[in-house]
Formats: structure tokens, sequence, C-alpha cells
């Protein structure tokens, strides 16, 4: 173990271990909201336009707090590994569910927007691009 430095020792670093965890409770609370917030749209929209309208809103407005919440569970990972416990094992398991992770996002993206992220939007001639 490294020397004490101002009661802090890697390893034993409270206060990272802290930040990792509000974020970790942040991400949850994300996606508790957004599916709330996605039953409520849902609803609004399928009084108002219809059933399938209604749906379509629902996974999108949850796909978007399915994205957020990822990308912060993602970041207190990060945060508890490389400040915490970086050991070789931790590191390659924290790869591990950085792809795991990613690959989530991606196909959360395919289904909201219908293409792969890296795919360029096609747009009919005359056609505005608008945020759905």
């Amino acid at each position: 173990m490294l020397e004490e430095a101002e009661g802090l020792t890697i390893g034993h670093w409270e206060l990272a271990q802290n930040v990792s965890e509000w974020i970790e409770v942040l991400a949850i609370f994300v996606i508790a909201v957004s599916v709330v917030i996605a039953v409520v749209i849902g609803v609004r929209a399928a009084f108002v336009v219809g059933p399938v309208a209604g749906v379509e809103a629902v996974k999108r407005q949850v796909g978007r707090g399915l994205l957020l919440g990822l990308d912060l569970l993602i970041a207190a990972d990060i945060i508890r590994t490389v400040t915490l416990e970086p050991t070789l094992e931790n590191v390659a398991a924290l790869g591990l569910l950085v792809i795991v992770r990613t690959f989530l996002s991606w196909s959360i993206v395919v289904e909201l927007r219908g293409r792969w992220p890296w795919q360029l939007e096609q747009q009919t001639p005359g056609e505005d691009k608008v945020e759905k």
C-alpha cells in the first residue's frame, strides 16, 4: 500500500467512494423519473393522437432516460475503479462492463432512431430536420 497523504490512501479514498455512490443514486433517479414522465407523455399522446403514438412516445422517453442513466453508471464505475481499486483485474472488468453498456446504448439508439449511431440520417428532399 502507498504511504498515507493527509489521511487518504489510494484504495481507501472515501470521497471517491461517496461520489461514485451518489452518481449511481442519481442514475437510478434519472431512470425512474424518466419512466414516470414517459407514462404521462404516453397516456396524453394516446388520448390526443392514438395508442400507437402513445407507445412510441413512451419508448422515446424511456430510451432517453436509459441512455442518460447508463452514461451515469459508467461514470460511477470509472471513478470507483480508477480511484479505489486500480488493479488489472478490476480495470479489465470495467472494460467489459463499458463494452456491455455501450452495446446496450447502441441498441437503444437503434430502437429510437431506426439506425446505428454512426449512420447518417436519411431525409427526403424538402423535409425539415426536426427533433421528435
